[in-house]
């Protein structure tokens, strides 16, 4: 699969508003530290991939997980149905191409409580869509995933999440004009 390199810049300000059905939650990006994952969200989330898109993936007291396109069609039931199967085919989903890791780069590469990264394949330069809230901190995830943001607003969304849950939209403050 093709490696992609975002045309959006971070200027470092930007912030992630992640309307949800159980609320919204803001993020700080981290543009300065992870441009490369930042500028691939804010292209994301202002083309309108993640609208409708549902959360596929919950453990308790670890992490979040949503951006998977292969969730768009499906209502949450069915979402709830095919997480339960290990051949559901969810969590296998993305834009059509990868980005390049930066946890090796970022300075600030934390997983704390409210962290948001980029999920993974085995393949270190294998992110593409796919991203997690941490429900806690989680240290154990800083040499491996790319940290692009922290939550300001909305921890008490984030640890209400469930399987099934939807992104409404994700809107960005800040971001430059094009």
């Amino acid at each position: 699969m093709a490696q992609y390199t975002p045309s959006y810049k971070p200027n470092g300000k930007e912030i992630a508003v992640i309307e949800t059905s159980k609320g919204t939650i803001k993020v700080q990006l981290q543009g300065k530290d992870a441009p490369i994952h930042v500028g691939n969200f804010v292209e994301l989330a202002q083309k309108g991939f993640y609208d409708n898109l549902k959360f596929h993936r919950f453990v308790d007291g670890f992490v979040i997980q949503g951006g998977d396109p292969n969730t768009r069609d499906l209502d949450p039931d069915q979402v709830i149905a095919a997480s339960r199967n290990p051949f559901g085919g969810l969590g296998t989903g993305g834009p059509g191409y990868t980005i390049k890791e930066e946890y090796t780069t970022n300075p600030h590469n934390s997983h704390e409580d409210g962290a948001l990264a980029m999920a993974r394949s085995r393949n270190p330069n294998s992110a593409g869509s796919q991203f997690y809230l941490c429900l806690g901190p989680q240290h154990a995830l800083d040499s491996g995933y790319t940290v692009f943001g922290q939550t300001i607003d909305g921890l008490d969304v984030v640890k209400s999440l469930r399987v099934g849950d939807v992104i409404k939209h994700i809107t960005i403050e800040n971001a430059n004009k094009e």
